[in-house]
This record gives structure tokens, C-alpha cells and sequence, in this order.
């Protein structure tokens, strides 16, 4: 069923919207999949806060325009399904590679990545699915700025502990003289 122009619009307005506030863009083709599965991928996205759309070519085109995700006009060809990563930049990565983990997913072809203004190759997937999420980046943070901060109260707190250490080293010394 052909879509009216204004239907077109539509799509076009939100997918712009999607595409201007995302960190990083899956695209994959599913030619052979079954509406179960494609099903199953759209309930994990929601869950993941991944948008995921089919959208024809055309539109992607019009809509990426002037955003980070203009540099995938080149590579809009043939069925494809676009992931948008919208709450962490490996979220749309690492949903995509989980749902081709499962054999039964194999004709879920990965076609590029496109993270700042790049179009990757599909081989760029696993890089982007290890990328950490917002948690994780500020806990390694935080944990950064804290070994100083932690190594420096260790090093204060073995000065009072060797001088009890060497005191008390002193004392069993003059008992045994004593003795």
C-alpha cells in the first residue's frame, strides 16, 4: 500500500527527530526474516531504548539530511532496518549483534555502522556493541579520580602505623636485654 504525502512527511519528521538526537546508527538488512522474530528485535529495542524502524530509502535520505547520519546516503540500498542508539552509543550495537547471536537470526544482515559523522563497515559492530554505557563510563570515572585520592590516604596512614611498628620493635628489643 502506497503512502500519501502527507504519511511521508510524517515519517520523515520523526525519523529527522530521532536521527538528530542519536549517538550512533545500525543498519542491517532482513530480507528472509520472519515477522515473529522482527517482532521480537522491536520489544528488546523498546526495552534497550533503541529506535528501530523500516523505512524506505528515500525517506532516510531526506531525513538524515544535515544531521551526524548524512554519511549513510551512500550505503541506503536494498530492504534495510535502521537501529538509532538513543540513550547510550552501544545500545543499538550490542541489541543487534545479541538477536545474530541466535543461529536461527543468521539472514539478519549487518550492512555498516555510522557513530559521529561516520560511516563504519558491519565489522565495526563488535567494537561498538563493547562500548560502555553512561553507568559504566562514570563508575570507571569515578574510580579514576578516587585511586589518588585512596593511594594518598594509605601512604598518611603508613607513617603512624610504621612509627607504632617501629616503637613496639624497640620495646620487645630492651624486654629481651632485660630479661
Amino acid at each position: 500500500m502506497a503512502l500519501t504525502l502527507e504519511e511521508k512527511k510524517q515519517i520523515v519528521s520523526e525519523v529527522a527527530g530521532v536521527a538528530a538526537r542519536a549517538y550512533s546508527m545500525v543498519a542491517a538488512e532482513y530480507r528472509g526474516m520472519t515477522v515473529d522474530k522482527l517482532t521480537k528485535l522491536r520489544v528488546e529495542a523498546r526495552k534497550n531504548g533503541v529506535y528501530l524502524r523500516v523505512v524506505k530509502n528515500n525517506l532516510v535520505r531526506i531525513a538524515v539530511k544535515d544531521t551526524d547520519f548524512e554519511c549513510i546516503q551512500d550505503g541506503l540500498v536494498g530492504p534495510l532496518i535502521l537501529a538509532f542508539s538513543l540513550e547510550d552509543p552501544g545500545a543499538a550495537a550490542r541489541l543487534i549483534k545479541d538477536f545474530i547471536k541466535d543461529k536461527a537470526n543468521e539472514k539478519f544482515d549487518v550492512k555498516f555502522v555510522a557513530m559521529s559523522g561516520k560511516m563504519l563497515p558491519a565489522s565495526e559492530l563488535e567494537r561498538l556493541s563493547k562500548m560502555p554505557t553512561r553507568e559504566q563510563a562514570l563508575a570507571t570515572l569515578a574510580g579514576t579520580l578516587r585511586a589518588p585520592l585512596n593511594k594518598f590516604a594509605q601512604t598518611l596512614n603508613e607513617v603512624p602505623g610504621k612509627l607504632v611498628r617501629t616503637i613496639a620493635a624497640i620495646r620487645d628489643q630492651k624486654e629481651g636485654k632485660a630479661a
